[in-house]
């Protein structure tokens, strides 16, 4: 297979952003109209058909019986504990505040490695956790003041703490399949669990503006089903750990389009919240960056000279 030009990975990327980012909004506009499970459940439904034509025209492979659980455990974390939790918080939270704190999902991974894996976490990543959880004490103040905050809009952090763990579970069983397939398995796992919101749907759809419809079509076609086919893509071409850092750019991006479609009122906390938490984010994949060129370092090839012969020691660099 021919390596894709950069100008093609480039645009590629740039359209997960896009896609991305615009989810906050396309959230707060359909919850004019939707119950936060309703609007999980129609989101995914449309991206539940949307993949379903992908993998009819591409084929995708047949999960095995024994991942059948780990595949619904996935569907549970990934889309219906994530989505639930980021429409019912985001009732009570800009979409430009949503956005920031739903990149908060690294810190809570290196908490979970560490109770839940008993992962050795160094002292670098615990000052990074810390100081991520201090920008988002700082987008609250910005978004609403401390003392006005409404709890409920803290659900956003359970979703991210849900994106974590369904990572932690992904990467044990990223190996088995192909991103497309692992992505239609997750979503359409996740939407079975959210048809217990189905009752009262069909009358709310009929109900909704015209507008806030359109807006939740293109929730379950761009960010639900486009982009995370579009990002499997991405990662087959370039190393995890640079293509990340494209990430650190939908904050900024949701901002913009919170102030533009949604004439939200970006307060400077907000930004300066936004910041902390994306410089701790960059500073937890740093490391890891570092580690794995140390170890790369480390395992270099040496040349031995046995009987005149030269052994070369396999190297494996892992993160």
């Amino acid at each position: 297979m021919n390596a894709p030009s950069p100008v093609k990975l480039t645009l590629v990327i740039a359209g997960v952003i896009l896609c991305w980012a615009y989810s906050p909004i396309g959230v707060h506009m359909g919850l004019h109209s939707y119950s936060p499970g309703q609007l999980a459940l129609l989101r995914f439904l449309i991206a539940s058909v949307f993949m379903g034509g992908i993998a009819l025209a591409v084929g995708i492979g047949r999960p095995r019986v024994r991942d059948l659980p780990w595949l619904l455990v996935l569907g549970f974390f990934g889309v219906f504990l994530h989505h639930t939790s980021l429409n019912y918080g985001q009732q009570w939270v800009t979409a430009a505040a949503s956005s920031v704190l739903a990149q908060s999902v690294p810190l809570f991974s290196v908490v979970i490695a560490f109770f839940c894996l008993k992962e050795r976490v160094s002292l670098w990543r615990w000052g990074c956790v810390l100081l991520g959880l201090l920008g988002v004490l700082v987008v609250i103040w910005g978004d609403h003041g401390v003392g006005d905050i409404d709890p409920r809009g803290l659900l956003i952090l359970l979703a991210a703490v849900s994106w974590s763990v369904y990572f932690v579970i992904q990467k044990h069983y990223a190996h088995r399949y192909s991103p497309l397939t692992m992505a239609c398995y997750m979503v359409w796992a996740g939407t079975l669990m959210l048809c217990v919101n189905l009752p009262g749907l069909p009358a709310a759809v009929a109900q909704a503006p015209m507008p806030e419809n359109l807006s939740v079509l293109v929730l379950g076609i761009f960010p639900s089903a486009l982009a995370y086919l579009a990002w499997g893509y991405v990662l087959k071409h370039v190393d995890v750990s640079r293509a990340s850092v494209a990430m650190y750019l939908i904050p900024p991006v949701a901002m913009l389009m919170a102030a533009t479609l949604l004439g939200e009122h970006i307060a400077l906390q907000v930004i300066l919240g936004a910041v902390i938490v994306l410089a701790s984010v960059a500073a937890i994949s740093l490391e890891g960056r570092w580690r794995s060129i140390a170890q790369a370092e480390r395992a270099q090839p040496v040349a031995v000279e046995v009987l005149g012969d030269e052994g070369v020691a396999e190297v494996k660099v892992g993160r």
